[in-house]
């Protein structure tokens, strides 16, 4: 006698319609799309641009001091490696909270002393520390968010680091035109904007951000495809809206307007997830059997069989790696592709021939993105086109995410071309638009910063992917992290010691010509081709080495990505497939002959 669960005053169309609610909000194909969500709000850490001019004209600092602040932005958005230990040991939603908390702090602190809140202006050590706070929160929310979205997809890695961080990159354009649409004009409210919203929206869909079991689908890639063309149309909706802004003055009912159409291209993708999660619910009540016990019984000895077995499996890989001392291990490195412990990824020379290739390419890169409004000021550019300047380059830093994603994922799977190649050919067109700012080529800044932002969203998912590769996943919360380090230590290099150095010395010449000195608070400003000619020849030289050591890491893995680097996985995948396959043979047997079948 078959009992069901489901009270009989509930009508069917209700109970299958309630069925269907929680499956989608539970499944991992709605994870996926919050997972969008949140990183299209994520991104404040690339709209220093934007809100340093605000800091430097109110607090009263020189190039030198601001490009610091920017240096320990970089730091708390990379120095991710507690947040990665700390999702080694708790469930996602645990570190995302944290992200959220330590983002509505850090702005709202630094909207406090933009807008004068404090009885005395805060030092600039503790500007840095409120600087550093928010863009830290990035670590966390990221590491949360992505690591989370490929262990649940990852078949599917490169397009899901490449569809995140695309989200990521379109963030300071999604955000500036929000802030346009609540704010107006008001610059100092931007900060006030960045501070609740990731917040807001990251605690909404925190009960979704979670580990799936299952494993990759034949229509997962096709599915991430389409949301791929969905992200393309939102982001040349914003490409055509920043024009039109740079052309036309827009009242604030037409920001509104075009906020709302934005907002709609945004939860779009929210219809590839109830055509996929409905397809999935439909196959299983087509094949879901009757409830019966015998058929229980007869089946769990090939669960039980296999789970005992997997178990073994991984028994006797733990112990045959636990024969030998910790500090043994970490010389006893297992082949590319397998997991690594997070002292062997560390210590290996891949590591550090990609570490140190990501640190003179995110460099330049970098000082570009953190510099964009002085570099624009300093070459004769408008207030306004300064903003279309940001606008453009979270676009472009957008498409080169997306592209890295599809592009190298498809020379991998299909050309079996070293992934690192693409990085070599990342940093050789950084060198470009590094030259077109160092030689101030007529309206050179526009193009500049397209090339750049396209290369300094593509540098990000092919470094996480590499990680991911070579390194396996068992510990990438921690090595996803690890790999972000490279990024301050350019930022530094780069910004602070050579851009934000000779930039200084340069306006301090220009004063001198003049017969001026600096008073004390005073900001000091450079203009001309020279504020940042020299800093930028040195950038684009660093950045042509950055691309020769890559090629090291090219040679050394052509073997390695010439192979089925995915072949572990699919073959769990096949062993479990051919578990269910017996499950369902044994309830089709037990449905025909209306008695239970024994093995």
């Amino acid at each position: 006698m078959v009992v069901s669960s489901e009270p009989h005053s509930i009508p069917t169309g209700l109970r299958w319609t309630r069925s269907f609610a929680v499956q989608l909000i539970t499944g991992r194909w709605f994870m996926i799309f919050s997972s969008f969500l949140i990183m299209s709000v994520s991104g404040a850490s690339y709209m220093f641009a934007l809100y340093s001019r605000d800091i430097k004209s109110v607090l009263g600092y020189d190039q030198s001091t601001l490009n610091l602040l920017s240096f320990f932005k970089d730091l708390g958005s990379n120095i991710g490696i507690l947040s990665g230990l700390l999702n080694e040991v708790t469930p996602p939603f645990v570190v995302v909270s944290v992200g959220a908390i330590l983002n509505f702090f850090g702005y709202f602190m630094i909207w406090l002393a933009v807008n004068r809140k404090f009885t005395h202006p805060p030092s600039v050590p503790l500007m840095a520390f409120y600087v550093f706070v928010g863009a830290n929160s990035h670590c966390s929310t990221n590491t949360g968010v992505v690591v989370t979205s490929v262990k649940n997809f990852p078949g599917s890695r490169g397009i899901v680091i490449g569809m995140l961080s695309g989200y990521l990159g379109l963030s300071a354009a999604i955000i500036t035109q929000l802030f346009y649409a609540f704010y107006g004009n008001d610059s100092k409210s931007l900060l006030l904007l960045m501070a609740w919203l990731p917040t807001a929206t990251s605690f909404l869909f925190l009960p979704v951000i979670r580990h799936h079991k299952g494993l990759q689908q034949p229509n997962d890639t096709r599915n991430f495809y389409k949301f791929v063309y969905l992200s393309l149309l939102l982001a040349g909706f914003l490409l055509i809206i920043i024009i039109l802004e740079k052309c036309l003055k827009f009242t604030q009912s037409e920001y509104y307007l075009a906020s709302s159409f934005m907002l709609l291209l945004l939860i779009l993708p929210v219809v590839v997830v109830i055509s996929e999660e409905l397809n999935l619910w439909r196959a299983k009540k087509q094949q879901e059997p009757q409830k019966v016990v015998e058929t229980i019984a007869t089946e769990k000895p090939k669960l039980d069989e296999y789970e005992n077995t997997t178990k073994h499996r991984e028994e006797a890989a733990s112990s045959a790696s636990g024969s030998c001392s910790w500090w043994s291990n970490i010389f006893r490195k297992p082949e590319r592709g397998d997991d690594y412990t997070i002292l062997q990824a560390i210590l290996s020379l891949d590591m550090a021939i990609l570490f140190s290739a990501v640190i003179c390419g995110l460099g330049g890169t970098l000082t570009v993105v953190n510099n964009l409004s002085q570099i624009g000021t300093a070459l004769g550019y408008s207030p306004h086109s300064i903003t279309t300047f940001v606008s453009l380059m979270a676009i472009w830093i957008y498409l080169g995410k997306i592209a890295q994603g599809v592009i190298s994922e498809f020379m991998v799977t299909k050309l079996k071309f070293p992934r690192p190649f693409m990085l070599t050919l990342i940093l050789v067109l950084s060198c470009v638009g590094h030259l077109l700012v160092a030689f101030n080529v007529p309206n050179g800044l526009y193009v500049a910063s397209i090339i750049i932002g396209f290369c300094f969203g593509a540098n990000w998912p092919i470094l996480f992917t590499i990680i991911s590769e070579l390194f396996g996943l068992k510990y990438y919360s921690t090595l996803y992290n690890v790999g972000s380090v490279a990024s301050p230590i350019g930022s530094y290099l780069m910004s602070v010691r050579v851009a934000g150095y000779l930039y200084d010395k340069e306006a301090m010449r220009q004063l001198a010509e003049k017969g001026l000195k600096r008073k004390e608070g005073e900001e000091l400003n450079c203009n001309g081709n020279e504020c940042y000619r020299l800093a930028f020849f040195i950038i684009a030289g660093v950045t042509l080495f950055g691309a020769l050591v890559s090629l090291i890491l090219v040679a050394r893995t052509r073997r390695f990505y010439r192979s089925d680097i995915y072949e572990k996985f699919r073959e769990k995948e096949e062993d479990i497939n051919n578990h269910t396959n017996e499950t369902e043979m044994g309830v089709v047997a037990h449905k025909q002959d209306g008695q239970p079948r024994a093995n």
